[in-house]
């Protein structure tokens, strides 16, 4: 039976492109979550368009938190504990894949530790105990995401304190196309978040428009 994954804030940039591949995949039910109901129903309704089928829904961000299982937040890093607070209830007992990046405006090429050491500790530490906080998809380019033929040719680092809310991510990005990998535990999210910024610097840099993350020299798959 498949698992239904929301995804909060899921109608800027990220969001609509993780819901195209989770849905295309036939592993997850997917509902997109944002402030307003209807801007949602609407996004939902142009992935359903090019899938071809209605497999993505459109709710508030508090109607679908408390609809999925797995939950996956994609807002801009100012906007991260005001979105929480709005759906701090229905995550209860529940995995949140925070995609939030600490980027200060306008230097975005530039990495920046919050006081907690990620944002996703701050996520964590602001739910607590009973949401199981990871992070996950930083360093994925929301433009490698909207083309179905063509998975993005990167790797998902999954950080976190929980091995199975980690597996819960690393599921997701296969999912989606990518290898998800074990990057540790959450204090290392400091690290994966701030690669973004360095992604950022070298698409500047050299006229990229999505440099992505990927790990060589690695043996096969551990066991569970």
């Amino acid at each position: 039976m498949s698992k239904t994954v929301a995804i909060i804030g899921g109608t800027g940039h990220q969001g609509p492109g993780l819901a195209l591949h989770w849905a295309h995949s036939g592993r997850y039910q997917v509902i997109i979550g944002s402030r307003q109901a209807e801007k949602a129903q609407a996004v939902a309704a142009e992935l359903n368009a090019r899938l071809g089928a209605p497999l993505v829904q459109g709710m508030s961000n508090p109607a679908a938190a408390a609809a999925a299982e797995v939950v996956v937040l994609t807002v801009p890093y100012p906007a991260q504990l005001t979105t929480l607070e709005s759906v701090r209830e229905q995550l209860r007992g529940k995995v949140l894949v925070d995609v939030s990046v600490p980027l200060q405006p306008p230097k975005v090429s530039l990495v920046y530790l919050p006081p907690a050491g990620s944002a996703t500790a701050e996520a964590q530490a602001y739910l607590g105990p009973e949401v199981r906080v990871v992070a996950a998809f930083q360093n994925v380019s929301a433009s490698h995401l909207t083309d179905l033929e063509h998975p993005p040719e990167c790797d998902v680092l999954v950080c976190g304190d929980d091995a199975a809310a980690k597996a819960e991510a690393i599921a997701l990005a296969e999912a989606a196309g990518m290898r998800g990998l074990d990057a540790g535990p959450l204090q290392n999210a400091g690290v994966v978040e701030g690669l973004t910024a360095i992604l950022i610097g070298l698409n500047r840099r050299y006229k990229a428009t999505g440099a992505g993350i990927k790990v060589t020299g690695l043996g096969p798959k551990p066991e569970a």
